[in-house]
C-alpha cells in the first residue's frame, strides 16, 4: 500500500478501529462545531467504526493549515473482501469535518471509495480515496471540497 501519484499529502495523527460502537454525529450550532464520536453504550453485536485525523500544512507561511477528520461507519469489518473499492456513502456511511483558520464549515457528505488491505487483530488499514463537501454555517450558497486520497488505519484501543 505505497502512495500512489497524486495522493494527498496529509499526516495521519490519529486513528482508532472500535468493534462495538455506533458512529454518532453531534452538531452545535452555537459554536459551530461538530463531533464525531463512537458511542459503545449498549453495542453489544459487531459493528465496526474507523476514525482518522489527518493534518495538512500546504504552503510555508501560517494559516494555510488544516484538519480533516473522518469517520467510516464499517459494520462488520470480517466481511469486507480485501483489494475491493467500496462506496462510500452508499456501501460506507462516511462522515467528515475540517478545522481550519476559514469560514466555519458544516459538513455535507463524503464522496468515494475505501478499500481495505489488511485486517490483523489490533490494526485495520486501507486507502481512501475521496472528496469531502462542505458548506458555510451563516451562508448556504458558500460551498468547499476538499479531497483526500491516501493511505488511512485504525488501531483498536
Amino acid at each position: 500500500m505505497l502512495p500512489r501519484p497524486g495522493d494527498t499529502h496529509g499526516d495521519q495523527k490519529a486513528g482508532r478501529w472500535d468493534w462495538h460502537g455506533r458512529l454518532t454525529v453531534e452538531t452545535d450550532a452555537r459554536y459551530t462545531l461538530v463531533r464525531l464520536k463512537v458511542d459503545t453504550t449498549g453495542v453489544t453485536e459487531r459493528h465496526d467504526v474507523l476514525s482518522a485525523r489527518f493534518e495538512f500544512d500546504p504552503g510555508e507561511g501560517s494559516g494555510d493549515e488544516y484538519s480533516l477528520s473522518v469517520a467510516l461507519e464499517i459494520g462488520d469489518a470480517p466481511h469486507l473482501s480485501a483489494g475491493h473499492a467500496y462506496q462510500l456513502g452508499r456501501d460506507i456511511p462516511a462522515y467528515a469535518t475540517v478545522t481550519c483558520f476559514c469560514r466555519p464549515l458544516r459538513p455535507d457528505s463524503v464522496r468515494g471509495t475505501y478499500t481495505m488491505s489488511t485486517r490483523g487483530v489490533r490494526q485495520l488499514s486501507g486507502r481512501i480515496e475521496a472528496t469531502l463537501y462542505f458548506t458555510a454555517w451563516d451562508d448556504r450558497a458558500v460551498h468547499a471540497t476538499y479531497r483526500l486520497q491516501q493511505r488511512l488505519f485504525g488501531v483498536r484501543p
